[in-house]
């Protein structure tokens, strides 16, 4: 060979090194130096997230007990009430003209039975010195019965358009905070019209539509995590109620579970996810940086003992939630595996290791 193909050769040599792949170090045993964590078990929790709907257990629809247009309205939307804080007012001028009809034809029927009893007093003297006849006497009677009776109807009358004049005023049945008022002045109300509500702070339930594929799994007293959308749990509870029927609309059923929302985080009507714990149990959790994922499918690489070497095997896993950073592992590895955590990029099966940490 002569000198200037000799010279080329080892150029092309010098070449080829320079960009091949880029090799895993190497200790002195030849094996690759890794970090591995032993597996531990953990309980894991089987749940689903479902959209759930927060609803007051003490709020009040406040709805008018007479028609009418609304002259007033004392309050504003947030404020909070007392019981019987008026709220608002619908227009009471024909009422009390009814009452005070009423009231002067019971005044009259006063001065009327007043006369009555005179006349059969003075009836009832005469016919004890027989001066006027018994039928007479009977006649007295029955006027002062009739004008009794007469009065006590007009008393009921009376009493009866007082309560229905109290309705024009609308209190607060409760302590709570005023919703929406989506009435104004000036607008006619009937018996249907909502006027407000009244929401008592604290105390909320869950609405949660169970699809009705798992409504056999479900049980009272079955817990129930409240998330926020970091996922975090906000409130705890468990299940309370279970419908016995299944919605027509969306062929799922009705759960309800108690929220005590003692820091007031939670509104009434607002829309929140609820977390619904099918069961727990105990499972092995893997750090996050050990999985990898290829075509959909988790890996990680076990250390084992393989012909008195230690060798990374790559084991497929099957992954549920997370807990903290790890991954709950629900088939592929066990509890006390050695997991490699570092150098995976290096990394193929089979490959020897020399596990560390």
């Amino acid at each position: 060979m002569s000198l200037l193909a000799a010279v080329a050769l080892a150029v092309t040599a010098a070449s080829c090194g320079g960009t091949s792949a880029k090799t895993a170090p190497q200790a002195a045993g030849g094996g690759l130096p890794v970090k591995v964590e032993v597996t531990r078990s953990e309980p894991v929790s089987d749940t689903t997230e479902y959209v759930a709907t927060l609803k007051s257990r003490d709020s009040a629809v406040i709805m008018p007990e007479v028609e009418g247009h609304i002259t007033k309205i004392y309050v504003h939307s947030g404020d909070r009430v007392s019981a019987g804080t008026p709220l608002m007012l619908i227009d009471p001028s024909k009422q009390e003209a009814t009452v005070n009809s009423n009231e002067q034809s019971r005044a009259a029927q006063i001065a009327a039975l007043q006369y009555d009893k005179q006349q059969y007093q003075r009836t009832s003297s005469l016919a004890a010195a027989g001066v006027v006849s018994k039928q007479e006497l009977d006649q007295a009677k029955y006027a002062l019965d009739a004008s009794q009776a007469q009065l006590g109807s007009l008393d009921a009358q009376v009493q009866q358009q007082q309560v229905q004049l109290r309705y024009y005023k609308v209190t607060a049945p409760s302590a709570g905070i005023v919703g929406d008022i989506p009435v104004r002045v000036g607008d006619r109300v009937i018996t249907s019209t909502v006027l407000t509500t009244v929401d008592k702070p604290g105390s909320l339930e869950a609405y949660i539509y169970v699809p009705i594929e798992r409504s056999s799994q479900l049980k009272l007293n079955m817990p129930v995590q409240i998330v926020d959308s970091d996922r975090k749990v906000i409130a705890d509870s468990r299940i309370s109620f279970i419908s016995p029927e299944v919605d027509n609309t969306t062929q799922s059923v009705l759960v309800k579970a108690r929220i005590a929302n003692n820091s007031n985080k939670l509104r009434t009507a607002q829309f929140t996810r609820a977390r619904v714990v099918w069961k727990t149990q105990d499972a092995p959790v893997v750090p996050i940086l050990a999985v990898s994922r290829i075509g959909g499918q988790y890996f990680v690489f076990v250390a084992e003992n393989q012909d008195g070497k230690i060798v990374a095997h790559q084991k497929p896993l099957q992954v549920g939630d997370m807990v903290g950073n790890d991954y709950a592992v629900l088939d592929g590895i066990k509890a006390g595996d050695k997991v490699i955590v570092s150098g995976t990029e290096f990394l193929v099966d089979g490959m020897p290791v020399i596990p560390q940490g």
